[in-house]
């Protein structure tokens, strides 16, 4: 099924909501009364969040709750996860573009891991709309190749795809241990994970098997000094699965980011040190 832009936007929203309001409850998300905020509504900026692989929206809830005060919120599930619908082909375009339609005309965008990866195409191909791009735990080739050695073997991934056809829940659960390794709170960031995955369904198998092969073929290094627009690159120094070696590489190759180094943090600083992360961004995003 191919993705349409008000389709995808009526569905894929996991939480939307003005900054300062009382909460407000779709599907199993909830986000607590905001206090009022001083600025005037148009001031208000937008931001995207992008989640990563295997998991959805949900996964954003406390870095939301940190930033909802100051900023306009709006998670989206990638196509094909929670209640958004799938697209077909399930490429890294096609995220990109059913992102853009989902999105605000302006706004900032985050995005995590996978979600960095359809952040950086949709910078990329939607310059006026993206203002400006934090990327998490991001790199612009998952898999290991020629001049690219900060990355994980090719075989990783045709074994998470035999891992994942022979037993679904059991390999998220592995995955997200993954995510938490090294982490100096990695307690704290697996809880995290595994109230995120427990919405997951097995309807998002789809999403699961064709966001691998992204993971697997995409190479962004040579679009990279295209995206303009000013860029933070924020890195967990322990990450087990993007090196900070990557990150670096990836902030060089911007034209106008600037690299932020987590240390104690793993794959997903924002779930070990959320109060952190969130004042990053809004120094960030104030420009």
């Amino acid at each position: 099924m191919r993705v349409q832009g008000s389709e995808f936007k009526a569905q894929s929203s996991k939480f939307n909501r003005e900054p300062g309001t009382w909460s407000l409850k779709l599907g199993t998300l909830k986000l607590e009364p905001g206090t009022r905020n001083p600025k005037p509504k148009n001031d208000i900026k937008d931001v995207v969040f992008l989640h990563g692989w295997g998991l959805d929206a949900s996964i954003w809830r406390e870095l939301a709750g940190q930033l909802e005060p100051r900023f306009r919120i709006h998670a989206l599930d990638l196509p094909g996860y929670g209640a958004a619908p799938a697209c077909t082909p399930y490429a890294l375009t096609g995220l990109a573009d059913a992102v853009a339609n989902a999105a605000p005309k302006r706004c900032f965008a985050v995005g995590w891991s996978l979600g960095g990866q359809v952040a950086l195409a949709w910078a990329r191909r939607a310059p006026q709309q993206v203002e400006r791009l934090a990327l998490i735990a991001t790199t612009p080739s998952f898999t290991r190749r020629a001049r690219w050695t900060c990355a994980v073997a090719p075989r990783v991934f045709g074994e998470f795809a035999r891992e994942l056809a022979a037993d679904g829940a059991g390999t998220l659960t592995r995955f997200a241990a993954l995510q938490a390794r090294g982490d100096g709170r990695a307690r704290q960031v697996i809880s995290a994970l595994r109230r995120s995955l427990a919405l997951c369904g097995e309807g998002m198998r789809p999403a699961l098997e064709g966001g691998l092969g992204i993971l697997h073929g995409s190479d962004l290094r040579a679009e990279l000094p295209a995206v303009g627009q000013p860029a933070l690159v924020l890195q967990g120094a322990r990450d087990a699965l993007v090196p900070p070696a990557a990150a670096r590489r990836l902030a060089a190759a911007l034209p106008d980011a600037r690299l932020e180094i987590m240390r104690g943090c793993g794959h997903a600083p924002f779930l070990s040190q959320p109060e952190r992360v969130a004042q990053t961004l809004s120094e960030f995003f104030d420009g």
